[in-house]
C-alpha cells in the first residue's frame, strides 16, 4: 500500500535524506508505490502542501521540494491507490485549515458504505470532501469528532483530545467496515487505518494494521558538538508512556541512519504536543488526559 513519513522537531531541519538520499528513502520506496506523492511542511504556522499524481522516483519536482524543505513539521506520503482514481485531488496529504493527514490503508467495502460514512461527517465539514477516496472521508470523520471537543483552528489543540477523537472516529468506521486487520501482509481489500495527523504543533500517529514505526532519539547525534538545540534527550530513550523529546519521527519503514526505531502495535498511538511532550496511547486503554 502507501508509505508515510512524518517529522516533528524542536528545530527546523531539512528532510532531503529521509525523502531522497537514504538507502530506503521515500523516493526509492515509490518504485513500489507509484500512484502519486505529496509533501506538507509548515512556514509561520501555515501548511504548504505540494502534491502530484506522478511517481516520486521519476518526478523532478519531488527532488526539488525535498531539497528545499526546512521546517519543524513535515508530513510526506507516497501513494499506492486502493480507492479512487489517480489524480492530484485524491493524493495525500489532505488538508483542512492547519490540519494535514496522510493514510496508509483501506476501508473494506468502501463503495457500499461511503454514503453512510459521509453522512456522519458534520455538514459544515462535509462540503470540503472533494475526492472519492476512503482516506479523505476518514480525515473528515476525525475532524468532526475533534470539532466536538474544541474549535479546530485552536493552535493549542490538546494531544489527548486528538487521540480521543481518533478513537471515536475509528469506532464509527469499524462499526460499518469491520475491525482493522492486524496482519501487515493481509489482503489489501481488508480494513487498515494507519495514518499520521498534524496541525504543525500537535502530531499523532496511529497503527491501524499497516506497520508504523516511530523514533524519538538517536544512537548518537552526528551534530551533537555543533547543534545549538542538542540536549540529553536527543540520545536518551524517552519514558515508555510520557516525556519530553527533541524530535518525533514516523515512518512506514525504519529509515537507515542514526535514529532508533520502535514499531507501534496495532491500535497504538503516539503523539507529541506543541511543547514536544510525547505521549503513548495503548490499544484498549483509556486516553490519559493528565497534563504535566
Amino acid at each position: 500500500m502507501c508509505r508515510i513519513f512524518g517529522f516533528r522537531s524542536v528545530m527546523q531541519s531539512g528532510v532531503h535524506r529521509s525523502l531522497v538520499s537514504a538507502d530506503n528513502a521515500l523516493m526509492l520506496q515509490s518504485e513500489r508505490h507509484p500512484d502519486g506523492w505529496g509533501v506538507a511542511y509548515y512556514v509561520a504556522n501555515a501548511p504548504h502542501v505540494i502534491k502530484s499524481a506522478s511517481a516520486a522516483v521519476s518526478d523532478h519536482l519531488f527532488r526539488h521540494v525535498s531539497g528545499i524543505v526546512t521546517s519543524e513539521t513535515v508530513l510526506a506520503h507516497i501513494r499506492k491507490a486502493t480507492q479512487g482514481e489517480l489524480s492530484t485531488i485524491n493524493t495525500h496529504p489532505f488538508q483542512f485549515g492547519a490540519w494535514v493527514f496522510a493514510h496508509n490503508g483501506n476501508v473494506r467495502g468502501f463503495a457500499t458504505i461511503r454514503d453512510k460514512l459521509v453522512a456522519r461527517v458534520p455538514p459544515i465539514l462535509r462540503r470540503f470532501i472533494l475526492g472519492n477516496t476512503d482516506s479523505e472521508v476518514l480525515f473528515y470523520l476525525i475532524l468532526g469528532k475533534m470539532a466536538q471537543r474544541h474549535e479546530l483552528h485552536r493552535p493549542g489543540f490538546p494531544l489527548a483530545d486528538v487521540a480521543s477523537a481518533v478513537r471515536d472516529a475509528l469506532a464509527e468506521v469499524e462499526s460499518l467496515a469491520g475491525p482493522c486487520c492486524a496482519d501487515n501482509e493481509g489482503s489489501p481489500s481488508e480494513t487498515y487505518l494507519t495514518f499520521v495527523l498534524t496541525n504543525g504543533h500537535v502530531m499523532l500517529g496511529h497503527q491501524g494494521g499497516k506497520q508504523l514505526y516511530f523514533s524519538a532519539h538517536k544512537q548518537r547525534c552526528p551534530e551533537r558538538d555543533t547543534c545549538a538545540f542538542f540536549a540529553p534527550e536527543c540520545e536518551r530513550p524517552p519514558p515508555p508512556d510520557r516525556g519530553f523529546v527533541s524530535h518525533l519521527i514516523f515512518s512506514s519503514e525504519p529509515l537507515h541512519g542514526d535514529n532508533v526505531w520502535t514499531p507501534l502495535a496495532p491500535g497504538d498511538m503516539v503523539g507529541a504536543d506543541g511543547r514536544m511532550q510525547m505521549q503513548r496511547f495503548r490499544a484498549g486503554e483509556p486516553v490519559d488526559r493528565r497534563t504535566h
